[in-house]
């Protein structure tokens, strides 16, 4: 075996005991580029919308409605901001400028559970059809983002086995890797 062909053989062994990293691939697929330009969008699309046509909206409803209208906003464009968090801490995996290690400590900061929106009771049915449009769909990229999350960081239950046994570690790796639901 020539020096070439053992190193080659080496790099291959190295590759192969390396752990199969999710957030990594997922930060790089097409599919979270569809994600993120969806999810970005969705932010600029908002801001547009609550600087002009909400703020005019907003000047005709009730009280009671423009109440509802300012909580609801501020619900909304925290939800995305946090949202946008999320997207941005992939999109650092993926390319290379964060590791993983590094978004998990960061993405502590980011809230992905909160700033539930009621979209019913009083008041709801004055509010602009385009603003409960635009919650809505906050509301369907947060689940969406939250399954995700849970997808790629979520720690399996028989974690502490699984360490301890390697044998176990690199056949969940495996599953994981041919699982349908991580494929892209």
């Amino acid at each position: 075996m020539t020096s070439t062909e053992h190193n080659s053989a080496d790099n291959k062994a190295a590759i192969s005991s390396q752990p199969v990293r999710l957030a990594q691939h997922f930060a790089g697929s097409e599919k979270f580029g569809s994600l993120f330009a969806y999810g970005m969008d969705l932010v600029e699309e908002t801001a547009t919308f609550l600087d002009t046509e909400g703020r005019e909206a907003a000047k005709t409803l009730s009280k009671a409605a423009a109440g509802l209208y300012g909580a609801e906003s501020m619900r909304l464009t925290t939800r995305l901001m946090q949202l946008a968090s999320w997207l941005l801490l992939q999109r650092a995996v993926g390319e290379g400028e964060m590791t993983v290690e590094q978004a998990i400590s960061e993405k502590k900061n980011v809230k992905l559970n909160q700033l539930r929106s009621r979209t019913n009771g009083a008041g709801w049915d004055e509010l602009p059809p385009r603003f409960l449009e635009l919650v809505e769909r906050s509301v369907s990229l947060q689940r969406r983002i939250q399954r995700l999350d849970d997808e790629i960081y979520a720690r399996p239950k028989e974690e502490a086995e699984i360490v301890e046994n390697p044998v176990a570690l690199q056949r969940t790796l495996l599953e994981t890797a041919f699982d349908p639901k991580f494929r892209s």
